[in-house]
This record gives C-alpha cells, structure tokens and sequence, in this order.
C-alpha cells in the first residue's frame, strides 16, 4: 500500500466530532477537579494534604504519558525510523498535552507547602540535612526550574507537531532534515529536565532519602505508560473507522515489542535501585524501602512485582499476544493501571503510612486531570490529519513488514 491508495476517511475525524469529545472530556474534568476542591475544603487539614498527594499522583501519572510520547517523537526523528511513521502524530498530539499540563502544574505550586516539608522554615532550621540541601530544595529556586522544565518541554513539542504539521501542507522533505536536527540536543535537554523533574516532583517528597537512578525509574514508567497507551488509542480511532488501513498488524507487533522492551527495562532499573540499597544496608538509604514493605504497602509491592513484570513478561514475551489487536489492548489497559498503582507506590507511602490506603480524591483527581488531558488531545486529534500524510517515510510505514 503506498500513499496515493489513502482515502482521507481513514486519517480524519469526523467534523466536529474531536471538538464535542474534547468538550466532553474538558468540563467532566473540571467537574471532578471541583468535586475534588470541595472535599479538600470541607474535610480539615488532612482532607487538604490528601487532595494535593492525590492531585500530585495523577498529575504525574498524566505527565508521564505525555513524555513518554515526546519521547517517542524524538528517537523515532533520531534514528530515522520509517515503519513508525503512521503513528507518530498521536505521539505529537500527547507530548502537545503538556500545555495543558502546565497549567494544571500551577495547583502543585499553590499546594507545595501542603506537600513538602523542605517549604517549611521551622523544620528546615531543626534539620541539618534539609539546611544543606537548602541552596537547591527552597521554593523559589523549585518554582524557577519548574517554569524551565515546562518551557522545555513545550518548546519540543510545539516545534515538531508544528514542523510535521507545515509538511503535511508543503510536503518539503527538508523539513524532516530540521526535525532530525532538532532531536539530538532535545533527547539530552529531555534526559536532563525529565530526570530533576523526577527528583524535584516525587523524590523531594521525603528530602532525607535519595536515589541518583530515581530520574531513570520515572522515565522507564513513563515512556511504558505511553507505549500501552497506544494500541489503545488505535483501537478506539479503529472502532471510529479510521487508521483501519493505515495502522497494521505489523505495526501492533512492534508496539507490543516496544511494551515487552520496557517492561524488562522497568524490570532492570527497579531491582537496580533496590538491590544497591539492600546490599549497602545503609539506614538512611533503606528507610524508603522499609515504609514501602511494611503493613498495608506489602501488598502494594507484590502487586507490582507481579502485575508490573512477572504477568507481562511471561504473557508478551510471545509473538501471538503482540500480533493480536485485541490481546494488546487488554494488556495495554492492564499495563496502564501498573503504571498508575507504581507512581502510587512513589507519592503515597509517607502520607498514608498505615489505615487505608486509597482515598475518593485519588478517584475524582484522575478523572478531573485525566478528562482534561485527554478531552485536550482529542480537540487537537480533530483539527489535524491522523497521521503525517507529508512524511517522505510515510510509504516505507504503509508498506513495513516484520521480518
């Protein structure tokens, strides 16, 4: 199949059909976000600290997935891959997500003194540690890199799903050229900002432990997260007719090759992390994991251990699952809610040591940021072509064949 056999039924939505589900999608988020607020209002200080961990929780879980399709953009521009070239604009169309997330960011800001003991000048002045690591963990030099990150961030995703998009009208392949240009210094711009984003976001949570790998861990979830988030996104464009000739089985092969990939990475980096801080037996290092393995989080860890690895490895180590549509969807949502139960596992042990661990907010902040984010790229999906009709590569994607 090359190009000219496209009928533009199969890579465009209906019209207006992206702009009544992204309105959908935005005002039952804002819906849940408000229900959110009042429970934080009206429950006392602890209803408050809970709604800003349930909040900072999604926040992440939804950013993860946006750069993980950043991350995508840039290696698929890095390496000149052809065969991924169908998919890519979803990958553009979720890194451009993080325009909304900046804004969604702003509630983390507003709620840092509720979320980090650093903000607190009482306990910094009765706490060695935290008065060292002062000159970094103070809230306006966390707010200053905070605004550099996202710029970052947006700058690389506004400038390819821009620079893709003035190709589908010009089909120049120079602009290719600049894109490609453009990944080299944007991979290392991303592996920095992704890795202290990490470190500022979740790990300042408990500011008395830390893990040099910690950046590299979020980044192995995120960019997993993203890759199950695909098939799933095909499948729904599928079920609405569109991509039915454009997305293949090869190309589900290789998404589900991509999710194996970053199950066993996830795998590596966590027994990484642990297994130094197991041997080194160090207090200051091993109190993290004692929370995370003691009372109700024990099962939290299992269920990670098994649902996050041992499951997915034994079930898409297999070529059948990953050539095999609805299997792969089945697995991606499963994958996803990992992903979810794992950033759950980093932001919520030191707030809720023991009881219960889930709260209604953990509920009503992943619908209220999750409807936004996703109400966003489904408004943006409807005014753009569904796949990057000027890609010079985009006939060597139509026709990719596993070998």
């Amino acid at each position: 199949m090359t190009r000219q056999d496209l009928r533009e039924q199969d890579f465009v939505l209906a019209e207006g059909a992206g702009r009544r589900m992204g309105l959908i999608g935005v005002v039952l988020g804002a819906i849940a976000l408000g229900a959110s607020a009042l429970l934080a209002l009206g429950g006392g200080e602890q209803a408050t600290e809970d709604f800003f961990r349930s909040y900072l929780h999604n926040f992440m879980f939804f950013l993860s997935l946006a750069l993980g399709g950043m991350f995508f953009v840039l290696v698929m521009h890095l390496t000149r891959a052809g065969w991924s070239v169908s998919l890519r604009r979803l990958a553009e169309v979720m890194a451009w997500t993080i325009g909304p997330l900046t804004l969604l960011a702003v509630v983390i800001v507003i709620g840092m003194h509720d979320l980090y003991e650093w903000t607190h000048e009482l306990v910094v002045a009765g706490d060695s540690l935290l008065q060292h690591k002062r000159p970094f963990l103070n809230p306006v030099f966390f707010v200053v890199r905070l605004i550099f990150y996202f710029a970052v961030w947006n700058f690389l995703a506004q400038f390819f799903l821009r620079r893709s998009l003035a190709q589908d009208a010009s089909r120049d392949p120079r602009i290719t050229l600049q894109m490609e240009r453009v990944a080299a210094p944007g991979t290392i711009f991303y592996a920095m900002t992704v890795t202290f984003a990490a470190f500022d976001l979740i790990m300042s949570l408990y500011p008395h432990w830390y893990s040099t790998i910690y950046g590299v861990y979020y980044f192995s979830g995120a960019v997993l997260g993203f890759f199950s988030l695909v098939p799933l996104a095909v499948w729904f464009l599928r079920r609405s007719g569109r991509l039915r000739e454009t997305v293949t089985t090869e190309h589900h092969h290789d998404m589900g090759k991509l999710m194996f990939a970053f199950v066993v990475f996830w795998a590596y980096i966590a027994f990484s992390q642990y297994f130094l801080i197991w041997y080194g037996n160090v207090p200051e290092e091993t109190s993290w994991y004692e929370l995370r393995q003691s009372g109700p989080w024990t099962s939290i860890s299992l269920v990670l251990l098994l649902g996050h690895f041992i499951l997915p490895f034994f079930w898409l180590v297999s070529r059948h699952p990953k050539r095999n549509p609805a299997i792969l969807v089945v697995f991606a949502c499963w994958l996803l809610l990992m992903h979810w139960f794992d950033l759950f596992y980093l932001v919520m042990p030191e707030a809720r040591p023991t009881g219960m661990l889930f709260r209604l907010t953990d509920v009503t902040c992943f619908v209220g940021i999750g409807g936004i984010v996703a109400g966003a790229a489904l408004w943006r999906l409807g005014r753009v072509k569904l796949i990057p009709v000027g890609d010079p590569r985009l006939d060597e994607s139509l026709g990719f064949e596993n070998v």
